[in-house]
């Protein structure tokens, strides 16, 4: 298949153009800025990286000219994941700005695709939106961010349903590997390799932690089910370890004392803050789907992270 991806140079993004790539389709991936060079840090690095894999498509953003024209030149599927992330973890995050940017144009958008060979838009969504996955109710968004990406879906299902395009959405809950920005689990690597016992503040949240790369083979196989599904806003919801943040951190530090020969000590604090809801996980297990090994995966992340993170 011919694929256009948005998002690409995303921490996920970067491992589902691979995965695509791997799976024998071609990726035209957009970036927003005019070349590598413009990139700095991380985000830089998994560019580089997938130039080998992907066709790019520089200065190119949702709905502009340039994108118009590559679909209009003839597209299998769209894969819509790219999303406005400024100041996302702040209450404060612009959600009206960040809708406009993620369906710019979506009106062209959607008659380009009814009116060309593409046979659907893969959406990426999160299981932090409203109304998503599992857990406590009510599931309300984590986040102004949250909203904005169901309110971005919403928008997408709308125009598609009266264009008659097929709209499937994969959902995301918390991926960890290599070439992630700081998160949970590079947070605990650091400090390990400091000789530091880092604290976890919010050990009783339950949440969904996944291999990024068992997360790019799912989202790879229901990009090639969406082209074949016929069904209208097909869904999947992938799912790994469920379990509380104390718990995943435990087991992080088991897989990765044992790979690092280090200590890899946490101090769970009593947790006093739940502005956050105490449960949200998705609810399609795929941890025994695919060719997918998963001591392999936790072998990769432990030689990644002595690669990376060892001397710093």
């Amino acid at each position: 298949m011919k694929i256009l991806l948005t998002g690409a140079s995303s921490f996920t993004g970067f491992w589902f153009a691979k995965e695509l790539s791997k799976a024998g389709h071609e990726v035209l991936a957009t970036f927003t800025k005019n070349s590598v060079e413009d990139y700095d840090g991380i985000r830089k690095e998994r560019i580089s990286l997938l130039l080998k894999d992907i066709t790019p498509v520089f200065n190119c953003r949702f709905g502009d000219n340039k994108f118009l024209e590559i679909i209009k030149s003839g597209i299998d599927v769209l894969c819509h994941h790219g999303a406005d992330v400024t100041n996302y973890k702040s209450n404060s995050f612009d959600i009206a700005t960040a809708l406009k940017n993620n369906t710019n144009n979506i009106i062209p958008v959607i008659e380009a695709i009814a009116n060309s060979k593409c046979n659907s838009i893969v959406y990426t969504g999160s299981v932090f939106e409203n109304n998503e996955g599992k857990g406590s109710l009510p599931l309300r968004a984590f986040s102004p961010y949250g909203l904005s990406k169901n309110f971005t879906y919403e928008t997408l299902k709308f125009f598609c349903e009266i264009n008659k395009v097929k709209l499937e959405k994969f959902v995301i809950p918390n991926p960890f590997g290599p070439y992630e920005e700081a998160r949970f689990t590079s947070f605990l690597i650091q400090n390990w390799f400091k000789g530091n016992t880092p604290q976890i503040k919010t050990p009783s949240y339950v949440r969904d932690n996944i291999h990024v790369d068992l997360l790019a083979k799912s989202y790879a196989d229901f990009v090639n089910n969406a082209f074949y599904n016929e069904t209208m806003n097909f869904k999947i919801n992938p799912s790994c370890y469920t379990e509380s943040q104390g718990d995943f951190a435990k087991r992080f530090a088991s897989e990765m004392r044992k790979r690092l020969n280090i200590q890899c000590e946490v101090e769970l604090l009593e947790q006093t803050d739940f502005c956050e809801p105490i449960e949200r996980i998705n609810t399609d297990n795929v941890i025994n789907s695919f060719d997918w090994d998963e001591i392999s995966a936790w072998n990769n992340l432990a030689e990644y992270y002595s690669k990376n993170f060892k001397d710093k």
